[in-house]
């Protein structure tokens, strides 16, 4: 009882201390408001918003030091306690993220997406809830950011505006509308709080943050934070967004004609949409993991998964302008309009993206030497993994750890040539989050660039597509990865070449890499056909 008495007095001197810090930032950001009713606005919401979340991560940060508190470090207690812990903690964050809506649960969808990155009681409550529960606002609200942006009611802006959102999400809601010529489109409304309050929030999640990690230094998201304050404001512009959109079509038609058919964003219209109203073309699609509706297009999952990872491996190792938010809500699929069909007759399918407002540009060097990594990575070249790890800061004691989170295998099987290394066929094979793997997590984290961090969280978003599709192992995706950096890196020294023995030089290596991935693809054929005649 003793050790009780003296641990909830210690909580509450931290949710005062970190209380009064968040509050002296809030109060900061408000004063710099010009809008007498919003800085009201925000002096009586703000408080609220800021003492619920003291409170949440005091509690948070001391359940864990109390309730492990004595527990040798390698016991199964101790793993079982922490596992309940993590859960239970997890449940408070969703808590206070729905409490207090806006960059709360945008904060909350990026844990949600951070498989391998936070501990996955947490990645898992956020994901199932994040994505499919976000609040709306109401039509009044929605009538006032209309007429404020586009000079009218959506009842004389638009022939038909359904009250009713069909989707809503952390930042904005979609209504389905018509416009005075006829045609359908759709009609994303920013949510009114989100501009209001955003500056204060993030001044408080970052305070309570820095915080946590001055009195818990093994508890260290600032990198997060740092990452959503960033984004978000990128993201609530939606002209930002559609321009966006366009730059990512115009990327395929130049850099990748071959597949720029079989990928669509829905066409903006500009005399409709401002910063906090963007007004697109209403596409019919079946979202990429909804299974049914695919079948009932006539389309293969084989096929859209294939589609899938050529379209993003071309962003990242190509294009160098990647959509970072590919989650299945952005992803819908319809059969190729021109209704071109496969040699086996089988329907095409198209991909169209939808929410272009988180993007990261990479810079050629970033680029090339992600590429570079990956061609590595499926070729199973050891020298080269580490070279190119190595390149990004990992070091010398990370950089087997790095590309195990990268692809989810432990290094053994990263470095195994066998065609098969990469498949994952245990999601629970490897485990980083026991003891002796957290130090790893925050250790690389911080060593990494943080556009690596978000195309990490890309690549966790698409394993997840493809495991939703084929579910089972993918080998076919890691093949167009290994195909499409090996372009990207032979493209590269191609531009570099200076002689003509160096262009034959890369041509004879382009040659050999071309033959090497149609050997790896028989031998997927083949291990593939085994596996059916055993079932």
């Amino acid at each position: 009882m003793a050790v009780r008495r003296s641990f909830w007095p210690s909580k509450w001197k931290l949710v005062f201390a970190a209380t009064a810090l968040g509050g002296g930032a809030s109060v900061a950001t408000i004063a710099n408001s010009d809008d007498p009713a919003t800085s009201l606005k925000l002096c009586t919401a703000v408080p609220v918003r800021l003492f619920r979340l003291s409170v949440t991560a005091a509690t948070i940060a001391f359940d864990y030091e109390y309730s492990l508190m004595g527990l040798p470090e390698d016991s199964d207690e101790r793993v079982r306690v922490k596992h309940e812990v993590h859960t239970r903690s997890a449940r408070r964050l969703e808590e206070l993220c729905f409490k207090n809506g806006g960059i709360y649960i945008k904060l909350g969808q990026h844990v949600g997406q951070l498989d391998y990155l936070v501990p996955l009681e947490y990645a898992k409550t956020m994901r199932e809830s994040m994505l499919n529960r976000c609040p709306t606002s109401t039509y009044d609200q929605v009538c006032k950011v209309v007429k404020k942006e586009l000079g009218g009611a959506p009842q004389e802006i638009f022939d038909e505006f359904d009250p009713v959102p069909i989707a809503s999400a952390s930042l904005a809601q979609v209504h389905v509308a018509r416009t005075h010529d006829g045609q359908k489109v759709a009609v994303k409304v920013q949510h009114t709080h989100m501009t209001d309050t955003a500056a204060a929030d993030f001044a408080t999640v970052e305070v309570i943050v820095n915080t946590l990690h001055r009195f818990f230094p093994s508890f260290d998201y600032r990198w997060l934070v740092d990452e959503v304050r960033e984004t978000s404001p990128k993201e609530l512009d939606f002209l930002n967004e559609a321009k966006n959109s366009v730059k990512c079509m115009d990327n395929f038609r130049r850099l990748s004609p071959h597949i720029a058919d079989y990928v669509y964003a829905p066409t903006v219209y500009w005399s409709l949409s401002t910063t906090k109203v963007l007004t697109m073309e209403f596409i019919e699609g079946a979202q990429v993991n909804d299974l049914k509706s695919i079948q009932k297009l006539g389309i293969q999952p084989h096929d859209i998964s294939k589609l899938v990872s050529q379209t993003f491996a071309e962003m990242m190792f190509k294009h160098g302008f990647v959509h970072c938010d590919p989650h299945a809500a952005n992803l819908l699929v319809r059969a190729l309009p021109s209704g071109r069909s496969s040699i086996y007759g089988r329907r095409k399918p198209q991909l169209v993206l939808l929410d272009h407002g988180l993007y990261k540009e990479l810079d050629t060097y970033t680029r090339t030497n992600y590429a570079a990594l990956w061609k590595a990575l499926v070729l199973a070249d050891a020298n080269a993994i580490k070279e190119n790890c190595m390149k990004f800061g990992a070091g010398e004691d990370l950089y087997a750890f790095f590309t195990s989170i990268l692809t989810m295998k432990p290094w053994e099987r990263v470095i195994d040539p066998a065609v098969d290394h990469l498949a994952i066929d245990d999601q629970s094979e490897l485990q980083i989050y026991g003891p002796e793997y957290f130090s790893h997590v925050t250790e690389l984290l911080h060593r990494l660039p943080r556009v690596i961090l978000l195309m990490m969280k890309t690549n966790d978003c698409l394993r997840s597509v493809d495991n939703a599709l084929l579910q089972s192992p993918s080998l076919g995706s890691f093949l167009i990865i290994g195909r499409v950096s090996s372009e990207a890196v032979i493209k590269e020294k191609l531009s570099h070449a200076k002689s003509l023995f160096s262009l034959i030089s890369i041509w004879l290596e382009e040659i050999s890499l071309e033959a090497r991935f149609i050997i790896m693809q028989v031998a997927l054929w083949v291990l593939q056909f085994r596996k059916s005649l055993s079932l």
